[in-house]
Order: C-alpha cells, then structure tokens, then sequence
C-alpha cells in the first residue's frame, strides 16, 4: 500500500485507523495469550531439562481426577455466592439510604467510594491485622461483645477464615455497587412514585412494585461485573491465610498460581486457568440470557 493510499484511508470515513490500534492491542494482550495457555495445556514443563514436553490430555485427564481442583472450586463457589449476596443486599440498602440531598450526603458518598482505590493486597493486610487474636481490635471487639473467645484466631479457624477473608472483600467493594445503584436510581422516573404516593401506597410497596423491576436491568449489570470478579478472587486469599487452615480458603485462583509458580507446572497451571475461564464464560452468558442483559 503506497503513502497516498494511507494517506486518503487516514482523512476518510473508514473505521480502520482508529479501530486498527485496538485490534493490536487485543491481539497482543488477549488472543495471543489465549491460544498460548491452550497450547501449554498441552504441555509440561520438565525443570531438569529446562523445557516444555508434550504430554497431550494428561494435564486435562489429571484436573477431573484432582480432588484439590474440586475442593478449590467449591470454596470458590460458596465464596462467590456469600460475598455477591451480601454486597448486592448492603450495596441496595446503602443506596436507598443515600438517595437524598441532605447536608453531608455528598461527603459521605464520596468518603464511601475511597475503598475502591485501596489496592485489594493493602486492604487484605489491614484485616489480617485487625483480625490478629492479638492486638487486632476487630477481634478485641468481638471478644468483648462476647461473640468471640479471645484465644480462638479467626483466620487460622477453619470455621471461621474464610469469613475473616469476606469481611475485607465485601469492606472493599460494597461502595462499588452503591455507586452503581446510585446512578440507577438517579435516572428512575418520578412520575411513578407521585401515583403511587396519590394511591397511598407504602414505602415498602413502591420499592418492591416500582423500583424494583425498573432496576432490574442495573442490578443484572451490577450481578455480572461483580460475578465475574468474585471468581477470581485471589489478593485477600493470598494476603491473610494463603489458602489455610488446611483448604478452608484454597479458591480456584489460588491453586491455579500455586502450582504454576510455585511447584513450576505450567501446563496444569495453564489448564486450571483455561477452566476457571470456561466455568466464567458459562455462567456470565447464561445469566446474559436468563436476565436478558442488553449491552
């Protein structure tokens, strides 16, 4: 192609040059890494000879039969359904309470929103210091409500770990999905509630009759983008118990890192990556399709 032929595609209606950088950069930063992690499925790393060796299904065959695999999925799972319940319940309630214009709202709001730019190893590493048996004073405090004994840790007891590790998980990012239902509920329409109000309909018939279902679609948007980052949840894991005690903790993300930086098994690292991929695609499309979610 000769300059003047690039020269008229730059000054012309074509979508090329401005879509051709981020062609580049989609391939450079995601089709290429996602074919490469499906060939080194396929293979293994041999240390002693410093090379990848071709071992075909076995990586695959080795993943159904893991059973660390399968416990590291459920605890993922029960991990995303609690942290996702619970932020999407708090983050509505937080929403409707400051969905007003009173003194001091705007503040608050803006205060709330300073936990999203607290990178997730900082905020895993203050929780694992509040929660030390101790001197951590969220342990201090339960230990004097009487709801915990002071010689019982709560991030090295089983029973109890992995919701030490959700209290920094739905601390961080609640505010996210307040921010979200805010500007939900900012665009609602208004001439609905005025009837209803008219009619004398109740607070509560008009949250669950009116704002409800016109939310509906921002509430799917907001399931989807917190769905998708639950599962691969892996900074607050790693910070305060690393998976323990025992597998309490071992999520998906966690034993996918694990065994490929730490027993050097690319290949199976790789391909409990590519299922932690899958496992996401699937249910973000299915829920695409059950909430008819329109982008």
């Amino acid at each position: 192609m000769s300059v003047a032929q690039v020269k008229r595609i730059a000054i012309s209606d074509s979508p090329w040059p401005w879509l051709a950088p981020l062609i580049a950069l989609l391939i450079v930063f995601t089709i290429y890494p996602l074919i490469y992690n499906v060939w080194l499925s396929f293979h293994e790393f041999v240390p002693r000879k410093r090379t990848l060796a071709f071992v075909g299904f076995d990586n695959w065959v080795q993943l159904w039969n893991d059973t660390r695999f399968w416990g590291a999925l459920g605890v993922t799972f029960l991990y995303f359904v609690i942290a996702l319940t619970v932020e999407l319940v708090l983050g509505m309630a937080v929403a409707l309470l400051l969905d007003a214009e009173l003194p001091g709202f705007g503040a608050l709001r803006a205060i709330l929103s300073m936990t999203l730019v607290i990178p997730p190893a900082i905020a895993g590493m203050m929780f694992l210091l509040m929660q030390d048996p101790q001197f951590g004073v969220l342990s201090y405090f339960l230990n004097q409500l009487g709801i915990l004994d002071k010689s019982t840790p709560i991030l090295a007891t089983s029973s109890l770990a992995l919701i030490g590790v959700l209290l920094a998980e739905i601390w961080q990012w609640t505010p996210f999905m307040v921010l979200i239902f805010m500007a939900g509920l900012r665009s609602l329409p208004t001439e609905p509630y005025e009837a209803a109000m008219i009619d004398g309909a109740s607070s509560f018939q008009m949250f669950r009759r009116l704002t409800l279902p016109m939310m509906s679609k921002v509430i799917a948007v907001a399931i989807l983008l917190r769905g998708i980052d639950l599962f691969r949840v892996f900074d607050y894991v790693f910070v305060m118990t690393s998976g323990g005690p025992g597998t309490s903790t071992y999520t998906l993300s966690l034993y996918a890192w694990q065994q490929t930086f730490s027993f050097l098994k690319w290949g199976y690292g790789a391909t409990l990556s590519l299922t932690s991929l899958v496992i996401i695609m699937v249910l973000a499309n299915l829920f695409i399709r059950v909430a008819k979610v329109r982008w």
